[in-house]
């Protein structure tokens, strides 16, 4: 739970982190111009998928209740981090990464929207089979199938409701 619970905090911290590694590892490890370039296109990206993806893994209301990340979020999204690191290098190896982080970027996206719907679909249906519960426990009324639901029939003592419409027509 310690190391869900920290990853849960660095993914905000990464937001601003990894973009910041980014620019440093390009002035450090001396990249080239074409690099600038790219920096100048990756450090938005970058920063923009990490926003997201953290916001979308925070709107589970799971994640929100323990303050954790899931040991999914921590392999895939801890994965792409270490990619993004591992570009920040601009070494012979970092198009390799920056391939890795890209993959990364769509694998985290849709694992987080995965994960946020199964979340979602599993309390509602927690919340629907309390609510069955809830109106079983009050003798039937409300509940599927029952004809208490319907209330008492005004029919019941047999009597008979007959209506007779009539309509004037103009005389136009």
């Amino acid at each position: 739970m310690l190391i869900r619970r920290l990853f849960y905090r660095w993914q905000f911290l990464a937001v601003v982190v990894l973009p910041l590694w980014l620019v440093i590892g390009w002035a450090v490890f001396g990249a080239g111009g074409w690099s600038t370039l790219g920096l100048i296109i990756t450090v938005p990206a970058t920063f923009l998928a990490l926003l997201v993806i953290s916001l979308i893994v925070n709107a589970r209301p799971t994640v929100r209740a323990e303050r954790a990340a899931s040991w999914t979020d921590v392999g895939v999204l801890g994965a792409w981090h270490l990619a993004i690191i591992g570009t920040g290098f601009y070494a012979a190896v970092s198009p390799m990464f920056g391939v890795l982080a890209l993959v990364g970027a769509v694998a985290a996206f849709w694992v987080s929207i995965w994960q946020l719907v199964a979340d979602g679909s599993r309390r509602m249906r927690a919340t629907m089979a309390e609510f069955e519960r809830q109106a079983a426990a009050q003798g039937g009324a409300g509940a599927p199938g029952s004809d208490a639901a319907a209330g008492p029939s005004p029919f019941a003592d047999g009597e008979v409701i007959v209506v007779h419409e009539v309509r004037e027509r103009d005389a136009d």
